[in-house]
């Protein structure tokens, strides 16, 4: 027998086979971590993240109507759980010094090791980071469009389905968000 579709295991979960939502989330974990991982960047936060989102879509499945693929409607509900988590984050304060003091280390063990490596490490290493820090600035529904196309690698049609506006909408926010990164990186090309 071939592997099942995602539709044939959504109907299996709400049929009341459980560990058939297994199969989904072994099968779309990779690809939600990633996406989580563009609004977050810790790792056990992403992890958190991520099985937020899940535990949030095995919830809302019996409301899943199949008009779209089932990747893009999970990938709605973790974009929705990453930003509602970025947001609630924004609003309290550190737990603890220790979060300062952790930065603080973090950030200079960064500094060693950028001394260390080579020059051209270095100049990559900063391309890097102004190209993460130039897509963290993007306004959040330039940065979405730009994230599900660019690491992703959801077709414009699958976008407009995750965003739930026109692809004329899709494909002029991406282009303006290759634009705004673009035009920051360019100093230091």
């Amino acid at each position: 027998m071939g592997v099942d579709t995602d539709q044939q295991l959504v109907d299996r979960v709400l049929a009341g086979n459980k560990t058939a939502f297994d199969m989904l989330v072994l099968r779309h974990q990779h690809k939600v971590s990633g996406l989580v991982g563009r609004f977050i960047r810790d790792q056990a936060e992403i992890e958190d993240v991520s099985q937020e989102a899940f535990i949030k879509a095995y919830r809302a499945l019996p409301t899943f109507r199949g008009d779209s693929a089932f990747y893009t409607w999970l990938y709605r509900i973790a974009i929705n759980t990453a930003k509602n988590y970025v947001i609630s984050r924004s609003r309290r304060p550190p737990a603890n010094d220790l979060e300062f003091e952790d930065a603080e280390k973090s950030e200079i063990g960064n500094a060693l090791r950028e001394i260390e490596s080579p020059e051209r490490n270095l100049a990559m290493e900063k391309l890097k980071r102004a190209i993460e820090e130039a897509i963290g600035e993007l306004p959040e529904d330039l940065r979405t469009a730009f994230t599900l196309r660019e690491f992703s690698g959801l077709s414009y049609e699958d976008i407009t389905e995750v965003m739930d506006c026109p692809v004329g909408t899709v494909r002029s926010r991406i282009f303006r968000a290759r634009e705004a990164i673009d035009k920051k990186i360019r100093v230091l090309l």
